[in-house]
């Protein structure tokens, strides 16, 4: 694959990449780019931290892209998450990677790490140190978004040091590409800056898109990137996203009452979930209605549902249906891996018991 074609697909999945020029120097200088995403185990994967990744690491792979997914079950301990029950989040950490197979990734392209593995390695603790001590207090305060928090929240020390940890995960994992949701792009900057002043790397920043929460909106009084996660689904609310194991019941409720103005695209959830879930599995969107309707219609790629959308071709409704089934058709392998597979349904009975704490 030609240096120009990997751009192109490293676009598809980058909404911004800091800087493209980095990326292209690596992808003519080294076959086998590392990236890395990390997750903190805590509660039910939703679609976008499995159908989405899954699609997007897949395209990053036809590149020659190789992924380390981090299991970041200690910074979920920081961060409170599950009540700060260690035990409870390592448990999800292993449901997390039975989602991930179950959506398909390749394996051999993709490898699992935890964090906790990490933690007895003193070369690890090293570069937190040397981080922590490059920087200061109000920088990386600056970077507490990451943790979905701000910096007007009340922070443990443990949650202050956690940017300095996340930046020392990049450098530990010798990772050329930091691909993680525009949400955590401070934390990339800073690694960005302070690596080579450091003796490290300058990582490439790749931040993909962040599906909506299916709800309406906040009003467009924010940043682009504090909007992005306003808008982003979230455990703690179940209505706002649709989660890999929902049932068919469920995810007709959840999209039925989701947020879709007619002819409006922006900031529509069922657009968006058709440009960046539906459209990435599927050539066409299948309409059906009834004849005084205007009859079945079939869309032929997102630029077309668009058009018709804006319109007032399509009503919401019938936009609302087709997502529905297809979202049910693409989920219907995980539901099935998880009722078949021991494992697995003992994975996921145990995490659905636990409380989300936000």
């Amino acid at each position: 694959m030609d240096t120009e074609t990997k751009m192109n697909l490293a676009r598809e999945v980058g909404e911004e990449i800091i800087t493209e020029e980095d990326l292209r120097t690596l992808f003519e200088t080294k076959a086998h780019p590392i990236a890395y995403d990390g997750f903190e185990p805590s509660g039910r994967i939703h679609i976008a931290q499995g159908m989405l990744r899954a699609i997007n690491i897949a395209k990053l792979n036809k590149t020659g892209i190789r992924f380390k997914l981090w299991v970041a079950d200690w910074f979920a301990w920081m961060n409170n998450k599950l009540g700060g029950d260690l035990d409870k989040i390592q448990v999800t950490g292993n449901y997390f990677i039975e989602v991930w197979k179950a959506c398909g990734l390749d394996t051999k392209k993709v490898g699992f790490v935890w964090a906790k593995d990490s933690m007895a390695d003193e070369t690890y603790w090293k570069k937190v140190v040397n981080i922590s001590r490059s920087s200061t207090v109000s920088r990386i305060m600056r970077c507490s978004q990451i943790m979905g928090r701000d910096e007007s929240t009340s922070l443990s020390a443990a949650q202050i040091l956690y940017p300095c940890m996340q930046c020392a995960d990049i450098f530990h994992l010798k990772a050329d590409i930091a691909q993680l949701g525009m949400d955590q792009r401070k934390v990339n900057v800073l690694a960005r800056e302070i690596g080579p002043k450091i003796g490290y790397y300058k990582p490439v920043a790749m931040h993909h898109h962040m599906l909506l929460s299916l709800t309406e909106p906040p009003k467009k009084t924010l940043s682009a990137t504090e909007r992005a996660i306003a808008m982003k689904m979230s455990k703690s609310k179940p209505d706002t996203a649709i989660f890999m194991t929902d049932t068919e019941k469920e995810i007709k409720r959840k999209i039925n009452s989701a947020f879709c103005p007619p002819k409006q695209l922006e900031d529509n959830p069922l657009i968006d979930y058709s440009k960046h879930l539906i459209f990435q599995k599927y050539d066409t969107m299948l309409i059906e209605r009834p004849t005084k309707y205007g009859g079945n219609l079939e869309i032929h790629g997102f630029d077309e549902l668009c058009k018709i959308y804006r319109a007032g071709e399509l009503h919401p409704m019938d936009l609302k249906q087709s997502v529905s089934k297809s979202l049910n058709t693409m989920l219907e392998p995980v539901r099935t891996h998880f009722e078949k597979n021991k494992k697995a349904k003992a994975l996921l009975e145990k995490v659905a018991s636990y409380n989300v704490t936000r």
